[in-house]
């Protein structure tokens, strides 16, 4: 089709489904190929062009003074025609013109419209464009056509499958589906659909494809079983197409015989709206498609101009492709044979049921609009150039008189305009379009037919990425729950989880496996689990981490209740024993037995009682630093006690032989006092060296209990922990031997065995301390100190107070001075 003007504008549609090569012999001469299966919506397409040409040149405010024509051609969607007709249109083979003796003049076209397929396009943008001819393609979406270097005139209104791709991703992550199949048509649009597909998967990591098949041309029946099959046998339940409609109706017919169901198809924009497939035999397998389709748009106008196609003389429509359309639509010819209806021309189109004549889809047609009228815009701005302000070397302008190709490239790379209806149009650095599309959904309708429905749009934006809106409501899902499907490979890993890919298998295959113990997750499907910080340990259910539980010896548990009870009734014991000591202090029983050493040996005893209490409860600086410091003295101080009272025992058994008085000297209250207080201090100078040197502190130890943190005193300097309690031994020790050679001295009441029971006591108690204590982890240490104290105080008191109390309470007639000073040869030999 070709309307005369100022300036040609070309374009490429597919009016026909294909066409046949007449067989050629040596002698016969080269026919044109015959194209066949009249497309209504193809030729719509073209005259959707025509359409903004007409209203361009009806515009003053657009192209004033400039009359743009057109030259359409019919690429019959094979290759060989489609590059044929791109190379006449570039170099003007099919009408006349004239250039000046310097070879200038108007191109024969400026700028093209097409061509639909991403082949085509392909082909002819890689010769074109060695000459800077603009091609604006309205439905060529392969991603390879973004390549300026390899395609540097290529423009389209039409997103990329780059985009596309995203936006199935999108819609993908929207419904959580993680494992799909793809099938792509062996073409450039399919295999480059594939690797971008796969590309951006990899990349993002949000799904796994479960197979890869690549749907072939032509008839091939045993491939489409074998693909069918691999869909059957795989648990996907999600299938992505990137195909056409001939693939499709192969496709579907197997998937039919095999009675494969159960599927959720996601269609490319190349077959989400073609109305073949909208059949009552595909619709059981298609309909609940969702898919990616070119926005659609409303060109008002249009259908009276569509409405005005007549074959009539003189008209700018008359040719072989209106006529070829007339004879379709009404079934007549107008150079009838036999048998054939005459066409006069004059048939109401207005009630004919025809495809061309629906303008309720216009998806393709609002994109051949956008590109006719951003050729145009460039155009107009080029034209709108003020000489010595132009963009062109030494700020000169370009005119058509003058022009070269590539000058109104420039001006199509800076087009940014908006539409009547609200569209914006403009070309990116790489000549596509701003990225939208709608998200298509096919309703199956009770009478058998489908609806394509619009259930959402999914924007392309530079800061916030592909944007996907979704009306869930109004999604028609062909299955029983009338719910999507769910489509995974392996499932979500919960929190408290972390995912291991399964051997061999791809990404989003994967085990659950729970956190160790100290690690949480608080989110799903993480490939990692976090260690807790120190103080906090993992929750049962490995989702968050909580603080970790505190051990010490408390008041407030048995055994801390149990040992407090101990240490203050050991106390209350000692003031009782004190306050009957103190009572009876007159008696020969108490003054005999070394009454202030008694006194002070109660007193220390105490102290050893209400020291244990430093033991429990939290450990805190002060308590750590004072508990062993005050175990230690008081000790001593016990020790120090019976030690001296067993050296007087012997010096006055000693004293009592003949030649013995010179003893008792060295062991007079001030000599007894003074031994007292040396040995104590000695000890005190220890604990001192000690707290200054390597002082205990609190400790928080983790190594008994990953989840527990044991609140403990590090004793700071082991040596001197272990020079404290060797020096009690020392003087337990000597107190012991010393009591042990004593303890036959004839006396009715020989208080050196009481002083040798009560040391065998305190040495097995503090023998038996030393390997519990380094065996009990945690408080349980504590507490076997504070046991140890205990007992050995307890063995004290009892031992040396208990027979003396005895008697005093008891046996007050053995509390006199004859009763005490009365010997007795006890012979226990025979």
């Amino acid at each position: 089709m070709h309307k005369l003007g100022d300036v040609i504008l070309g374009g490429l549609f597919e009016v026909h489904y294909g066409s046949v090569f007449p067989e050629l012999t040596f002698t016969s001469e080269p026919h044109p190929p015959i194209c066949q299966g009249f497309d209504p919506p193809g030729f719509r397409h073209a005259m959707t062009m025509a359409f903004a040409i007409e209203e361009i040149n009806k515009n003053s405010n657009l192209l004033p003074n400039v009359t743009l024509g057109y030259s359409l051609y019919d690429n019959c969607a094979t290759l060989n025609v489609a590059f044929s007709a791109a190379l006449s249109l570039a170099s003007g083979q099919e009408r006349q013109f004239l250039l000046d003796e310097n070879c200038m003049g108007i191109p024969p076209v400026v700028g093209i419209v097409g061509d639909p397929f991403s082949t085509f396009s392909i082909a002819t943008s890689e010769v074109l464009g060695l000459f800077k001819l603009p091609l604006v393609s309205y439905f060529a979406t392969c991603t390879c056509l973004s390549n300026r270097r390899r395609f540097p005139s290529f423009f389209r209104t039409i997103p990329s499958d780059a985009f596309q791709v995203r936006a199935m991703i999108q819609i993908l992550k929207h419904f959580g589906w993680t494992w799909a199949g793809l099938l792509v048509s062996d073409d450039d649009y399919g295999l480059h659909a594939s690797r971008a597909l796969q590309s951006e998967l990899a990349e993002s990591g949000l799904a796994c494809l479960a197979y890869s098949e690549i749907l072939p041309w032509g008839n091939h029946p045993e491939e489409y079983e074998r693909i069918v099959k691999v869909m059957k046998g795989s648990t996907a339940r999600v299938v992505i197409v990137f195909g056409h409609q001939m693939h499709l109706i192969q496709l579907v017919q197997q998937v039919l015989k095999q009675n494969v169901t159960g599927m959720q198809w996601i269609a490319s924009e190349a077959w989400v709206s073609v109305e073949g497939l909208h059949t009552p035999e595909f619709l059981p397998v298609l309909g609940g498609t969702l898919g990616i389709a070119v926005r659609r748009g409303e060109i008002p106008g249009l259908k009276d101009f569509l409405m005005s196609v007549k074959p009539k003389q003189n008209s700018d429509f008359e040719n072989s492709m209106v006529k070829e359309f007339w004879e379709y639509t009404f079934q007549c010819k107008f150079s009838p044979e036999d048998g054939d209806a005459l066409c006069t021309g004059q048939e109401d189109l207005q009630n004919m049921e025809t495809d061309f004549l629906d303008v309720s889809e216009l998806r393709p047609e609002n994109n051949i609009y956008k590109a006719t009228y951003a050729l145009a815009h460039a155009l107009h701005d080029m034209l709108g150039c003020v000489p010595g302000k132009g963009p062109f070397s030494g700020h000169s302008c370009a005119t058509l008189q003058t022009l070269e190709l590539w000058q109104l490239m420039y001006y199509i790379e800076k087009v940014n305009f908006t539409t009547s209806f609200g569209d914006q149009v403009s070309f990116d650095e790489n000549g596509d379009a701003l990225p939208v599309y709608d998200i298509m959904n096919w309703l199956w309708l009770p009478d058998g037919g489908a609806q394509v429905q619009t259930v959402g749009e999914v924007k392309g934006s530079v800061s916030r990425g592909e944007e996907l809106t979704l009306d869930e409501d109004r999604i028609f899902w062909n299955f029983e729950s009338k719910q999507p499907p769910w489509s995974v490979c392996s499932e979500s890993c919960p929190p408290g989880t972390r995912m291991v890919r399964k051997k061999g298998k791809p990404l989003c295959c994967f085990d659950c496996i729970v956190c160790s113990e100290g690690n949480v997750n608080n989110e799903s499907n993480s490939v990692e689990c976090i260690s807790c910080p120190e103080d906090f340990w993992s929750s049962p259910q490995r989702d968050h981490c909580v603080p970790k539980k505190t051990e010490f010896l408390s008041y407030h548990e048995p055994l801390g209740i149990c040992l407090t009870t101990a240490s203050l009734l050991g106390t209350f014991i000692c003031v009782v024993v004190l306050g009957i000591f103190t009572y009876h202090r007159s008696t020969p029983m108490v003054r005999a037995n070394n009454s202030e050493l008694s006194f002070l040996l109660l007193v220390s005893l105490k102290l050893c009682f209400l020291c244990s209490l430093l033991f429990i409860g939290r450990p805190r600086l002060w308590t750590c630093q004072l508990r062993h410091a005050a175990f230690g003295i008081s000790f001593v101080l016990c020790v120090s006690c019976i030690l001296v009272k067993t050296m007087v025992v012997v010096a006055v058994f000693k004293a009592s032989k003949p030649g013995g008085g010179g003893n008792l000297k060295w062991f007079g209250v001030m000599q007894q006092r003074g031994t007292v207080l040396v040995l104590t201090s000695i000890q005190a100078a220890i604990c001192t060296a000690w707290l200054f040197s390597a002082s205990p502190t609190p400790h928080k130890n983790t190594e008994y209990h990953n989840d527990k943190i044991v609140y403990e005193c590090a004793v700071g300097s082991t040596i001197g922990f272990a020079v404290l309690l060797g020096y009690i031994g020392l003087l337990a020790i000597l107190s012991f031997l010393l009591a042990f050679l004593a303890r036959n001295l004839p006396d009715n009441f020989n208080e050196a065995k009481l002083i040798t029971f009560s040391m065998l006591i305190f040495c097995a108690v503090w023998v038996a301390f030393v390997p519990a204590y380094i065996n009990s982890p945690g408080k349980y240490a504590d507490a076997v100190e504070v046991f140890a104290i205990l007992a050995s105080s307890f063995g004290l008191l009892v031992a040396l107070f208990g027979p003396k109390c005895y008697i005093i309470l008891l046996r007050p007639e053995r509390n006199t001075k004859k009763a005490i000073m009365t010997k007795k040869q006890v012979i226990k030999q025979q």
